[in-house]
């Protein structure tokens, strides 16, 4: 589905991401680690036209994407959610989905947001479709409260269904564990996993090591923007470099 080829970004002649390879297949689970300034981020912003890379190669679904921008690599089926909350609070959990929705809306954003007795069909169609995806969720029960409301789990879950209700076939997820308790990451995991058999594919950046192993079925580790190891969670566990660069010299990941 998306693959990455030789790419490279400098930043005041630091390459911030140096010679990068990776593919990413349909229905796959793809994780992307490494410490604080390895250049995941950096590989995000790339992907998704927040950066033009310097040199390489960026090709979704036999398109290139290399330094497309925003709006039309979202509208190829690119989407993402990130590090800080980006919902929109004093809107309903339903509107938050319709607004990711919004850009398979022929009427635009603001308009589908109105529920009115003459809605079109295609409103009805998104609402329904809302609908569906914050069943999956387990969200339903909450889609008439403000987004505010909702406990800081369920407004990662939130952000990750808004991507969905976009008809994004491949989704970036910028650290989506973070401040999640134990029992909250485990409800975001089994819900990536339900996206993964639909078919959907996800590229993970995450710190908290049990949601990576637990998640993804393959693992790229970068260290200072460039590859050291990409394997299998075993294997990954399991490298050297890895251990040493990112995991700690005499740790492992249980």
């Amino acid at each position: 589905m998306l693959e990455i080829s030789g790419l490279t970004k400098y930043f005041g002649g630091v390459a911030a991401v140096r010679e990068v390879n990776f593919k990413v297949g349909r229905g796959e689970i793809f994780a992307l680690i490494g410490p604080n300034g390895a250049g995941k981020t950096t590989v995000f912003n790339l992907i998704t036209g927040m950066l033009k890379p310097d040199c390489g190669t960026m090709v979704f679904e036999g398109k290139n994407i290399s330094g497309i921008r925003p709006n039309r690599v979202a509208a190829a089926g690119v989407a993402r959610t990130f590090q800080n909350l980006q919902l929109f609070g004093s809107m309903t959990v339903l509107e938050n989905i319709m607004a990711g929705a919004h850009l398979r809306s022929r009427e635009g954003f603001l308009k589908s947001l109105v529920s009115r007795p003459g809605m079109s069909e295609e409103e009805k169609r998104l609402r329904a479709e809302a609908r569906v995806v914050l069943q999956e969720t387990g969200l339903a029960g909450r889609a008439d409260l403000p987004a505010a409301a909702l406990s800081f789990g369920q407004q990662r879950l939130l952000e990750v269904a808004r991507a969905v209700a976009s008809g994004a076939r491949l989704i970036l997820l910028d650290e989506p564990a973070a401040g999640l308790n134990g029992a909250e990451a485990k409800v975001l995991s089994g819900y990536l996993k339900r996206l993964q058999e639909q078919g959907r594919s996800m590229i993970l950046v995450e710190h908290d090591m049990k949601t990576v192993m637990e998640t993804a079925g393959r693992i790229l580790v970068l260290n200072f923007g460039a590859v050291i190891a990409e394997g299998t969670p075993a294997e990954i566990q399991a490298d050297p470099q890895v251990i040493k660069a990112y995991l700690g010299e005499d740790e492992r990941v249980a």
